[in-house]
């Protein structure tokens, strides 16, 4: 588990398709983004842009991505769902927390992936659906 150190408090993003304000709160509790839509024990955020991209872009609902910066209000841990199940380490440096994340603002300007690689990625996760397998474990 990390501590959130305010004195050195990382850029922090979080992928949706949720329209929010600056100073919302994301808390868990609510219907996942992703899979069943079961409760999410934990919010899920990551320090890079790319992997809120693929967020917001995964993101079940039909209103636009969008990508927020958020600041941690509490520990965070590394997201196991990427980190120890698809890549060794924290790569995409995803985190969780079960605290809620403070909305800082709203990022306008990023780069969607090609809808060719957007259909492969969505192609991947419904064959792994289909296997039983969750994008989400809590």
């Amino acid at each position: 588990m990390h501590d959130i150190d305010k004195q050195n408090l990382n850029l922090f993003y979080h992928g949706t398709k949720a329209d929010l304000q600056s100073g919302d709160l994301i808390i868990p509790g609510y219907n996942s983004n992703y899979g069943k839509q079961k409760l999410a024990k934990y919010v899920y955020f990551t320090a890079t842009l790319e992997a809120a991209i693929w967020g917001a872009e995964l993101a079940l609902g039909d209103d636009r991505e969008r990508i927020y910066s958020v600041e941690p209000t509490g520990p965070m841990e590394d997201d196991p769902n990427l980190t120890d199940k698809k890549f060794p380490g924290n790569p995409t440096m995803s985190y969780r927390t079960c605290h809620p994340l403070r909305v800082i603002g709203e990022i306008s300007e990023w780069q969607a992936h090609g809808s060719d690689q957007l259909k492969a990625m969505k192609d991947s996760l419904e064959r792994l659906r289909k296997l039983g397998i969750e994008a989400i474990e809590d």
